[in-house]
Protein backbone atom coordinates (compact mmCIF):
# COMPACT_ATOMS: atom_id res chain seq x y z
CA UNK A 1 0.00 0.00 0.00
CA UNK A 2 1.45 3.17 -1.02
CA UNK A 3 2.50 5.59 2.31
CA UNK A 4 -0.03 8.39 1.05
CA UNK A 5 -2.86 6.05 0.88
CA UNK A 6 -1.94 4.64 4.58
CA UNK A 7 -1.80 7.83 5.73
CA UNK A 8 -5.08 9.22 3.93
CA UNK A 9 -6.86 6.25 5.71
CA UNK A 10 -4.91 6.43 8.94
CA UNK A 11 -4.35 10.04 9.40
CA UNK A 12 -2.69 10.12 13.11
CA UNK A 13 0.23 8.63 11.24
CA UNK A 14 1.60 12.16 9.74
CA UNK A 15 1.84 13.35 12.80
CA UNK A 16 5.48 12.41 13.94
CA UNK A 17 4.88 13.68 17.17
CA UNK A 18 2.04 11.52 17.85
CA UNK A 19 3.79 8.36 16.52
CA UNK A 20 6.64 9.19 19.20
CA UNK A 21 4.54 9.91 22.12
CA UNK A 22 2.41 6.55 20.91
CA UNK A 23 5.79 4.56 20.74
CA UNK A 24 7.20 5.62 24.17
CA UNK A 25 4.08 5.19 25.72
CA UNK A 26 3.94 1.34 24.09
CA UNK A 27 7.04 0.63 25.18
CA UNK A 28 6.13 1.81 29.22
CA UNK A 29 2.90 0.08 28.70
CA UNK A 30 4.70 -3.11 28.17
CA UNK A 31 6.88 -3.30 31.15
CA UNK A 32 3.81 -1.83 33.34
CA UNK A 33 1.88 -4.81 32.36
CA UNK A 34 4.99 -7.34 33.43
CA UNK A 35 5.49 -5.55 36.94
CA UNK A 36 1.60 -5.44 37.60
CA UNK A 37 2.48 -9.21 37.58
CA UNK A 38 5.69 -9.52 38.79
CA UNK A 39 4.61 -7.58 42.47
CA UNK A 40 2.20 -9.56 43.10
CA UNK A 41 3.90 -12.39 42.84
CA UNK A 42 7.01 -11.16 44.33
CA UNK A 43 4.86 -10.82 47.42
CA UNK A 44 2.99 -13.91 47.18
CA UNK A 45 5.95 -16.31 46.50
CA UNK A 46 9.15 -14.94 47.99
CA UNK A 47 7.58 -12.34 50.73
CA UNK A 48 5.12 -14.73 52.12
CA UNK A 49 2.50 -12.12 51.95
CA UNK A 50 -0.92 -12.65 53.38
CA UNK A 51 -4.39 -11.47 51.37
CA UNK A 52 -4.49 -7.99 53.59
CA UNK A 53 -0.63 -7.90 52.91
CA UNK A 54 -1.62 -8.12 49.26
CA UNK A 55 -4.42 -5.43 49.73
CA UNK A 56 -2.31 -2.72 51.31
CA UNK A 57 0.40 -3.46 48.77
CA UNK A 58 -1.97 -2.37 46.13
CA UNK A 59 -3.41 0.27 47.59
CA UNK A 60 -0.17 1.92 48.12
CA UNK A 61 0.74 2.58 44.64
CA UNK A 62 -2.81 4.58 44.85
CA UNK A 63 -2.86 6.34 48.14
CA UNK A 64 -0.69 9.49 46.25
CA UNK A 65 -3.95 9.58 44.14
CA UNK A 66 -6.27 9.66 46.93
CA UNK A 67 -4.02 12.38 49.05
CA UNK A 68 -2.21 14.26 46.43
CA UNK A 69 -4.63 14.00 43.62
CA UNK A 70 -6.20 17.70 43.10
CA UNK A 71 -3.11 19.42 43.77
CA UNK A 72 -1.41 17.32 40.95
CA UNK A 73 -4.04 18.80 38.45
CA UNK A 74 -3.60 22.68 39.68
CA UNK A 75 0.44 21.02 39.33
CA UNK A 76 -0.50 19.96 35.74
CA UNK A 77 -2.50 23.12 34.63
CA UNK A 78 -0.22 25.81 35.61
CA UNK A 79 3.24 24.14 33.76
CA UNK A 80 4.25 22.62 30.42
CA UNK A 81 3.59 19.16 30.45
CA UNK A 82 6.31 17.17 28.89
CA UNK A 83 8.80 18.29 31.25
CA UNK A 84 7.04 16.55 33.68
CA UNK A 85 6.16 13.47 31.60
CA UNK A 86 10.25 13.25 31.06
CA UNK A 87 11.09 13.71 34.63
CA UNK A 88 8.46 10.98 36.18
CA UNK A 89 9.23 8.61 33.71
CA UNK A 90 13.07 8.68 34.53
CA UNK A 91 12.30 8.82 38.39
CA UNK A 92 9.89 5.74 37.91
CA UNK A 93 12.49 4.18 36.38
CA UNK A 94 15.26 4.72 39.32
CA UNK A 95 12.68 3.53 41.98
CA UNK A 96 11.84 -0.09 40.22
CA UNK A 97 15.19 -0.59 39.69
CA UNK A 98 15.76 -0.36 43.94
CA UNK A 99 13.90 -3.31 44.17
CA UNK A 100 15.71 -6.05 42.40
CA UNK A 101 18.53 -4.03 44.09
CA UNK A 102 17.49 -4.83 47.31
CA UNK A 103 16.31 -8.71 46.35
CA UNK A 104 19.60 -9.29 45.11
CA UNK A 105 21.37 -7.75 48.70
CA UNK A 106 18.56 -9.92 50.75
CA UNK A 107 17.43 -6.95 52.03
CA UNK A 108 13.64 -6.87 50.35
CA UNK A 109 10.90 -6.84 52.79
CA UNK A 110 6.88 -6.17 52.78
CA UNK A 111 7.39 -2.57 54.28
CA UNK A 112 10.61 -1.84 51.78
CA UNK A 113 8.68 -3.28 48.67
CA UNK A 114 5.03 -1.17 50.24
CA UNK A 115 7.39 1.83 50.68
CA UNK A 116 8.50 1.67 46.81
CA UNK A 117 5.56 1.47 45.80
CA UNK A 118 4.07 4.03 47.64
CA UNK A 119 6.58 6.30 45.78
CA UNK A 120 6.30 4.81 42.37
CA UNK A 121 2.77 6.28 42.96
CA UNK A 122 3.35 9.16 43.66
CA UNK A 123 5.48 10.01 41.14
CA UNK A 124 2.96 8.21 38.65
CA UNK A 125 0.31 10.58 39.46
CA UNK A 126 1.51 13.21 38.12
CA UNK A 127 2.57 11.27 35.15
CA UNK A 128 -0.92 10.29 34.18
CA UNK A 129 -2.46 13.49 34.97
CA UNK A 130 -0.08 14.94 32.26
CA UNK A 131 -0.44 12.22 29.99
CA UNK A 132 -4.28 12.84 29.82
CA UNK A 133 -3.89 16.47 29.32
CA UNK A 134 -1.01 16.58 26.76
CA UNK A 135 -2.78 14.01 24.05
CA UNK A 136 -5.18 17.55 23.20
CA UNK A 137 -1.56 19.16 22.31
CA UNK A 138 -0.40 16.51 19.50
CA UNK A 139 -3.60 16.23 17.30
CA UNK A 140 -6.50 17.70 16.75
CA UNK A 141 -9.54 17.16 18.51
CA UNK A 142 -11.35 15.48 15.49
CA UNK A 143 -9.33 12.95 15.89
CA UNK A 144 -9.31 12.59 19.84
CA UNK A 145 -10.56 9.66 20.18
CA UNK A 146 -9.21 7.44 17.16
CA UNK A 147 -5.48 8.72 19.12
CA UNK A 148 -6.93 7.31 22.32
CA UNK A 149 -7.78 4.04 20.45
CA UNK A 150 -4.68 3.75 19.22
CA UNK A 151 -3.12 4.12 22.86
CA UNK A 152 -5.62 1.31 24.32
CA UNK A 153 -4.54 -0.70 21.25
CA UNK A 154 -1.30 -0.41 22.24
CA UNK A 155 -1.93 -1.28 25.70
CA UNK A 156 -3.95 -4.11 24.94
CA UNK A 157 -1.73 -5.29 22.74
CA UNK A 158 1.43 -5.01 25.43
CA UNK A 159 -1.27 -6.32 27.92
CA UNK A 160 -1.48 -9.60 25.82
CA UNK A 161 2.57 -9.69 25.22
CA UNK A 162 3.16 -8.17 28.76
CA UNK A 163 1.15 -10.60 30.34
CA UNK A 164 2.21 -13.76 29.26
CA UNK A 165 5.89 -12.78 29.10
CA UNK A 166 5.63 -11.83 32.27
CA UNK A 167 4.60 -15.64 33.33
CA UNK A 168 7.35 -16.92 31.72
CA UNK A 169 10.05 -14.20 33.19
CA UNK A 170 8.96 -14.91 36.64
CA UNK A 171 8.83 -18.96 36.65
CA UNK A 172 12.41 -18.64 34.93
CA UNK A 173 13.88 -15.64 36.24
CA UNK A 174 12.07 -14.79 39.18
CA UNK A 175 10.04 -11.57 39.70
CA UNK A 176 12.74 -9.07 40.06
CA UNK A 177 14.29 -9.61 37.06
CA UNK A 178 11.08 -9.18 35.14
CA UNK A 179 10.48 -5.94 37.33
CA UNK A 180 13.93 -4.60 36.14
CA UNK A 181 12.30 -4.94 32.75
CA UNK A 182 10.16 -2.62 33.70
CA UNK A 183 12.47 -0.33 34.86
CA UNK A 184 14.48 -0.17 31.57
CA UNK A 185 10.79 0.47 30.03
CA UNK A 186 10.42 3.89 31.62
CA UNK A 187 14.24 4.77 30.88
CA UNK A 188 13.85 3.70 27.33
CA UNK A 189 10.33 6.17 27.68
CA UNK A 190 11.71 9.11 29.23
CA UNK A 191 14.14 9.20 26.63
CA UNK A 192 11.93 9.35 23.52
CA UNK A 193 9.37 11.88 25.09
CA UNK A 194 12.41 13.93 26.03
CA UNK A 195 12.94 13.63 22.06
CA UNK A 196 9.36 15.22 20.87
CA UNK A 197 9.45 18.09 18.62
CA UNK A 198 6.77 19.50 20.72
CA UNK A 199 5.20 22.95 21.37
CA UNK A 200 3.34 23.53 23.94
CA UNK A 201 1.55 26.69 24.98
CA UNK A 202 2.64 28.66 28.01
CA UNK A 203 0.08 28.17 30.56
CA UNK A 204 -1.85 31.26 31.43
CA UNK A 205 -0.90 32.34 35.90
CA UNK A 206 -4.18 33.80 37.07
CA UNK A 207 -3.68 35.69 40.24
CA UNK A 208 -5.87 32.94 41.85
CA UNK A 209 -5.53 30.56 45.10
CA UNK A 210 -4.76 26.62 44.85
CA UNK A 211 -8.31 26.00 46.68
CA UNK A 212 -9.97 28.23 44.13
CA UNK A 213 -8.49 26.15 41.23
CA UNK A 214 -9.62 22.91 43.10
CA UNK A 215 -12.82 24.45 43.49
CA UNK A 216 -13.21 25.12 39.59
CA UNK A 217 -12.05 21.73 38.83
CA UNK A 218 -14.26 19.84 40.74
CA UNK A 219 -17.69 21.97 39.87
CA UNK A 220 -16.82 21.17 36.13
CA UNK A 221 -16.46 17.38 36.32
CA UNK A 222 -19.05 16.78 39.01
CA UNK A 223 -21.29 19.92 38.22
CA UNK A 224 -21.32 18.24 34.33
CA UNK A 225 -24.94 16.53 33.36
CA UNK A 226 -22.92 13.81 31.74
CA UNK A 227 -19.49 14.11 33.05
CA UNK A 228 -20.72 14.11 36.67
CA UNK A 229 -22.32 10.67 36.90
CA UNK A 230 -19.37 8.94 34.91
CA UNK A 231 -17.26 10.14 37.40
CA UNK A 232 -19.41 8.76 40.30
CA UNK A 233 -19.97 5.24 38.36
CA UNK A 234 -15.85 5.14 37.46
CA UNK A 235 -15.19 5.71 41.10
CA UNK A 236 -17.50 3.01 42.35
CA UNK A 237 -16.00 0.73 39.12
CA UNK A 238 -12.38 0.76 40.75
CA UNK A 239 -13.29 0.33 44.16
CA UNK A 240 -14.98 -2.58 43.31
CA UNK A 241 -12.80 -3.98 40.71
CA UNK A 242 -9.75 -3.80 42.86
CA UNK A 243 -11.46 -6.03 45.45
CA UNK A 244 -11.33 -8.95 42.84
CA UNK A 245 -7.61 -7.73 41.40
CA UNK A 246 -6.02 -7.25 44.46
CA UNK A 247 -6.98 -11.02 45.18
CA UNK A 248 -6.72 -12.57 42.15
CA UNK A 249 -3.09 -14.01 42.06
CA UNK A 250 -3.46 -15.45 45.46
CA UNK A 251 -7.32 -16.60 44.43
CA UNK A 252 -5.03 -18.79 41.53
CA UNK A 253 -2.04 -19.77 43.20
CA UNK A 254 -3.06 -20.34 46.62
CA UNK A 255 -6.80 -21.80 46.30
CA UNK A 256 -6.62 -22.70 42.64
CA UNK A 257 -3.29 -23.75 42.57
CA UNK A 258 -1.72 -22.67 39.44
CA UNK A 259 1.46 -21.46 38.68
CA UNK A 260 3.00 -18.43 37.58
CA UNK A 261 2.72 -19.38 33.83
CA UNK A 262 -0.61 -20.34 33.97
CA UNK A 263 -1.36 -16.94 36.09
CA UNK A 264 0.15 -14.99 33.52
CA UNK A 265 -1.67 -16.83 30.44
CA UNK A 266 -5.17 -15.96 32.30
CA UNK A 267 -4.60 -12.46 32.00
CA UNK A 268 -2.88 -12.96 28.16
CA UNK A 269 -6.68 -14.26 27.18
CA UNK A 270 -7.26 -10.99 29.09
CA UNK A 271 -5.15 -8.94 27.35
CA UNK A 272 -6.78 -10.64 23.71
CA UNK A 273 -10.10 -9.35 24.80
CA UNK A 274 -9.26 -5.61 25.45
CA UNK A 275 -6.83 -6.02 22.03
CA UNK A 276 -11.10 -6.89 20.58
CA UNK A 277 -12.26 -4.03 22.49
CA UNK A 278 -10.49 -1.11 21.24
CA UNK A 279 -10.96 -2.08 17.89
CA UNK A 280 -14.22 -2.03 17.85
CA UNK A 281 -14.28 1.21 19.74
CA UNK A 282 -14.53 3.44 16.82
CA UNK A 283 -16.79 1.67 15.33
CA UNK A 284 -19.50 1.38 18.29
CA UNK A 285 -18.83 5.15 18.38
CA UNK A 286 -20.04 5.60 14.98
CA UNK A 287 -22.77 2.93 14.88
CA UNK A 288 -24.31 4.47 18.42
CA UNK A 289 -23.63 7.90 20.58
CA UNK A 290 -20.80 7.68 22.98
CA UNK A 291 -23.59 7.20 26.23
CA UNK A 292 -25.17 3.75 25.09
CA UNK A 293 -21.78 2.41 23.56
CA UNK A 294 -20.14 3.06 26.82
CA UNK A 295 -23.06 1.64 28.79
CA UNK A 296 -23.75 -1.67 27.20
CA UNK A 297 -19.97 -2.21 26.98
CA UNK A 298 -19.60 -1.59 30.39
CA UNK A 299 -22.23 -4.55 31.36
CA UNK A 300 -18.91 -7.02 30.13
CA UNK A 301 -17.27 -6.20 33.37
CA UNK A 302 -19.96 -7.51 35.68
CA UNK A 303 -20.49 -11.00 34.01
CA UNK A 304 -16.81 -11.19 33.37
CA UNK A 305 -15.60 -11.32 37.10
CA UNK A 306 -18.56 -13.27 37.64
CA UNK A 307 -16.63 -15.87 36.64
CA UNK A 308 -14.29 -16.02 38.42
CA UNK A 309 -15.66 -16.99 41.87
CA UNK A 310 -16.91 -20.12 39.87
CA UNK A 311 -13.67 -21.39 38.91
CA UNK A 312 -12.49 -24.40 41.63
CA UNK A 313 -9.75 -26.93 39.47
CA UNK A 314 -8.48 -28.56 37.06
CA UNK A 315 -8.65 -27.75 33.01
CA UNK A 316 -12.12 -26.32 33.57
CA UNK A 317 -10.79 -23.55 35.90
CA UNK A 318 -8.19 -22.58 34.00
CA UNK A 319 -10.94 -21.99 31.07
CA UNK A 320 -13.38 -20.28 33.13
CA UNK A 321 -10.51 -17.67 34.86
CA UNK A 322 -9.67 -17.07 30.93
CA UNK A 323 -12.66 -15.96 30.05
CA UNK A 324 -14.03 -14.25 33.26
CA UNK A 325 -10.78 -12.20 31.85
CA UNK A 326 -11.43 -11.96 28.58
CA UNK A 327 -15.32 -9.95 29.38
CA UNK A 328 -13.65 -7.82 31.93
CA UNK A 329 -11.49 -6.50 29.47
CA UNK A 330 -13.39 -6.23 26.09
CA UNK A 331 -15.20 -4.57 27.94
CA UNK A 332 -12.50 -1.86 29.04
CA UNK A 333 -10.88 -2.23 26.08
CA UNK A 334 -14.12 -0.73 24.04
CA UNK A 335 -15.21 1.78 26.79
CA UNK A 336 -11.72 3.31 27.66
CA UNK A 337 -11.50 5.40 24.36
CA UNK A 338 -14.62 6.01 24.17
CA UNK A 339 -14.85 7.55 27.91
CA UNK A 340 -11.69 9.57 27.40
CA UNK A 341 -12.41 11.30 23.47
CA UNK A 342 -15.28 12.30 25.11
CA UNK A 343 -13.81 13.74 28.19
CA UNK A 344 -11.51 15.28 26.18
CA UNK A 345 -13.50 16.64 23.98
CA UNK A 346 -16.22 18.76 26.36
CA UNK A 347 -13.17 20.05 28.32
CA UNK A 348 -12.03 23.41 28.00
CA UNK A 349 -7.92 23.13 27.93
CA UNK A 350 -7.10 24.66 30.90
CA UNK A 351 -9.22 22.18 32.88
CA UNK A 352 -7.50 19.04 30.95
CA UNK A 353 -5.55 18.91 34.00
CA UNK A 354 -7.35 19.18 37.09
CA UNK A 355 -10.06 16.82 35.04
CA UNK A 356 -8.06 14.27 34.72
CA UNK A 357 -6.64 14.17 38.37
CA UNK A 358 -9.76 14.86 40.02
CA UNK A 359 -11.07 11.81 38.31
CA UNK A 360 -8.26 9.70 38.17
CA UNK A 361 -7.26 10.57 41.88
CA UNK A 362 -10.68 9.27 43.42
CA UNK A 363 -10.56 6.47 40.94
CA UNK A 364 -7.38 5.12 42.40
CA UNK A 365 -8.80 6.49 45.46
CA UNK A 366 -11.43 4.11 45.83
CA UNK A 367 -8.69 1.36 45.15
CA UNK A 368 -6.98 2.50 48.29
CA UNK A 369 -10.15 1.34 50.21
CA UNK A 370 -10.96 -1.40 47.92
CA UNK A 371 -7.90 -3.42 48.12
CA UNK A 372 -7.61 -3.90 51.92
CA UNK A 373 -11.32 -4.19 52.27
CA UNK A 374 -11.39 -7.06 49.79
CA UNK A 375 -8.31 -8.54 51.42
CA UNK A 376 -9.80 -8.17 54.90
CA UNK A 377 -12.93 -9.85 53.92
CA UNK A 378 -11.34 -12.81 52.39
CA UNK A 379 -9.54 -13.23 55.76
CA UNK A 380 -12.45 -12.87 57.65
CA UNK A 381 -15.02 -14.46 55.42
CA UNK A 382 -12.98 -16.54 52.52
CA UNK A 383 -11.75 -15.26 49.45
CA UNK A 384 -14.74 -16.42 46.82
CA UNK A 385 -17.22 -14.53 49.42
CA UNK A 386 -14.98 -11.39 48.93
CA UNK A 387 -15.04 -11.59 45.18
CA UNK A 388 -18.63 -12.64 44.96
CA UNK A 389 -18.97 -9.41 47.03
CA UNK A 390 -16.70 -7.09 44.41
CA UNK A 391 -18.91 -8.82 41.48
CA UNK A 392 -22.14 -7.91 43.11
CA UNK A 393 -20.96 -3.86 44.29
CA UNK A 394 -19.29 -3.89 40.52
CA UNK A 395 -22.87 -4.98 39.16
CA UNK A 396 -24.40 -2.39 41.14
CA UNK A 397 -22.51 0.55 39.59
CA UNK A 398 -23.02 -0.01 36.16
CA UNK A 399 -27.03 -0.33 37.18
CA UNK A 400 -26.38 3.35 38.02
CA UNK A 401 -24.56 4.66 35.20
CA UNK A 402 -27.45 2.71 33.56
CA UNK A 403 -30.25 4.77 34.56
CA UNK A 404 -28.19 8.05 34.82
CA UNK A 405 -28.63 11.04 32.62
CA UNK A 406 -25.12 9.97 30.85
CA UNK A 407 -27.26 7.66 28.90
CA UNK A 408 -27.60 10.56 27.23
CA UNK A 409 -24.23 11.94 26.37
CA UNK A 410 -23.18 12.72 22.91
CA UNK A 411 -19.74 13.77 21.01
CA UNK A 412 -19.82 17.33 19.62
CA UNK A 413 -20.67 17.01 16.41
CA UNK A 414 -16.96 18.18 14.49
CA UNK A 415 -15.74 15.36 16.92
CA UNK A 416 -18.24 12.54 15.96
CA UNK A 417 -17.86 13.06 12.25
CA UNK A 418 -14.60 12.26 12.33
CA UNK A 419 -15.01 8.98 14.47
Amino acid sequence: MPIKDTQDRYPLLRSRTFVGFWAADSVSMFGTYITAQALQLLAVETLDAAPLELGILRAAQWLPYLLLGLLAGVLIDRHRRKPILVGADLIRAAVLALIPLAALVHALTMPLLIGLVLVFGAVSLLYDAAHQSFLPSLVPARLLTQANVRLEQSSAVAQVAGQGIAGWLIKFLGPPTAILIDAVSYLISGVVLAKLPVVERKPTREARTVRAEIGEGLRWVYGHRTLGPLALSSHAWFFFTSMVSALYAYYVVKDLGFDAAAHGMTLTVGGLGAVIGSSLATKLGTRFEVGPAVIAANWLSPAGYALIPLAHNGTSAFAILCAGQFLFWLSVGSTSPLEMGYCQSVTPDHLLGRRSAITRSLNRGAIVLGAPLGGLLAATFSVRTALWIGVAGLTVSVAALTVSPFRHARLPIAHAEAV
